[in-house]
């Protein structure tokens, strides 16, 4: 079997918001030291960014629908995907949802930007393109472009942006997409929710829970990913990874890995204004009024997830035995800073990553894998201690909210204070 790490949905930097030194070349070398072997192109509908796919990759072998480097600079391999904003009222409601689209050729990508422009849509703006229709018309604009095409709804708790999101969301995939919600069988989860949240409410149990980085830069790839078997080299294309997603057998979709939900900005209740942060329990005691401002507070996921589950814990327990699992990491220059006490772009901390690139491996092999005990006298006691700290769950956490990021670090002023902690494996 061949073990391959998935991060399906990034962006270019054709984005707002995002770092301009992303290219493919960047993109495929990032990717190396973090440990992932697939990932999105992303912003496929900018013309810009569409040339620099085109000039840029070729297909591994003709209908694999994965992508290479034509100057065979780097292992890494792509696919043709997207994300589309589609803002439409529908139901009453003006709807706000972000989708991930996914391509299985150039050609069809080149078929797909070509119609939208013929339909009027404006897709040089943006690498993420706002387009004024539902999530079902995309659907099924896609579809009759390329059947082969395939939509994930994309981090679907976000409060304005998500599926499910409490701005502007649904109550359900069926309320959205209607007679077509069979073409739906996955959904992303966000940064600010995990599997086990999404366990609670049992209409999603049909569909996979996918997780990806969203990244807006280079060093945010792969803070969440997908790990999937393949039977061998030959058997990996976008075929198969469809497939694999759909299935759900845990002997070929092993686990998910996930960004801790707090550090999300959406977890939790708030009014970021007043520096006012709460959990759903608290919101509802307010009745959603910040009790600062007097305004409407922004409810997270947490809230909203609340707000639509039907399961209890015992309930919640049982499904871990049947889903896909998963596990929650910290990044490692993350954790290096949380060591050192520096900045994460730091001199300090970048060297220090390279320097356990060079000395263990990449990235997501040291998290996740790496014995930590050879490293011993190697390694700094300290980095190996976080480390250790980070696989066993053992971290200091405080909720993200209202469009703030929450914190999550290994050592509280207690841990690091007690300089005389022994490291047990």
């Amino acid at each position: 079997m061949v073990k391959q790490i998935l991060d399906l949905h990034i962006h270019s930097k054709y984005s707002r918001a995002c770092s301009k030194s992303i290219e493919l070349e960047s993109i495929a070398q990032t990717c190396e030291e973090k440990g992932i072997n697939i990932v999105s192109t992303g912003d496929f509908t900018h013309p810009l960014w569409y040339k620099h796919i085109k000039d840029s990759l070729i297909e591994t072998y003709k209908g694999s629908g994965i992508y290479k480097l034509k100057n065979n600079k780097s292992k890494t391999k792509f696919i043709l995907g997207t994300e589309i904003a589609c803002i439409k009222k529908h139901k009453g409601v003006c709807r706000r949802l972000h989708l991930c689209i996914f391509a299985p050729s150039i050609e069809s990508v080149f078929k797909l930007n070509s119609e939208l422009e013929k339909a009027g849509f404006n897709i040089r703006s943006d690498g993420r393109p706002i387009l004024g229709m539902t999530a079902k018309d995309l659907l099924i604009f896609i579809k009759k472009i390329d059947k082969n095409m395939q939509m994930i709804p994309a981090h679907v708790w976000t409060p304005w942006f998500g599926l499910f999101g409490s701005k502007s969301g649904y109550d359900s995939l069926e309320e959205c997409f209607e007679e077509l919600s069979s073409e739906i069988f996955a959904l992303e989860t966000g940064l600010s929710t995990d599997p086990y949240m999404n366990w609670k409410w049992s209409k999603l149990d049909k569909y996979t829970l996918v997780s990806n980085s969203d990244a807006h830069s280079l060093k945010k790839l792969g803070r969440e990913a997908n790990v999937l078997n393949f039977k061998n080299e030959k058997e990996i294309n976008l075929k198969n990874i469809f497939e694999i997603i759909k299935n759900k057998n845990k002997d070929e979709f092993l686990y998910t890995i996930e960004f801790y939900p707090e550090e999300g900005k959406y977890h939790y209740d708030g009014h970021r204004d007043c520096n006012f942060v709460c959990d759903p329990k608290e919101a509802k005691k307010y009745k959603g009024i910040c009790p600062v401002c007097k305004k409407k507070l922004t409810l997270g996921v947490c809230n909203r997830i609340e707000k639509l589950s039907d399961r209890n814990e015992k309930q919640i327990k049982e499904q871990i035995k049947k889903n896909i699992p998963y596990k929650s990491l910290v990044p490692l220059q993350e954790i290096l800073s949380d060591v050192f006490e520096k900045g994460v772009n730091t001199k300090t901390v970048q060297n220090e990553y390279n320097n356990l690139i060079k000395k263990i491996g990449n990235e997501f092999f040291i998290l996740l894998e790496a014995d930590l005990e050879k490293y011993v006298g190697v390694v700094d006691k300290r980095i190996l201690d976080a480390i250790n700290r980070v696989r066993k769950g053992d971290i200091y956490i405080k909720p993200g909210y209202d469009g703030e990021f929450g914190v999550v670090k290994v050592f509280d002023d207690k841990k690091r204070k007690n300089k005389n902690l022994k490291i047990e494996f």
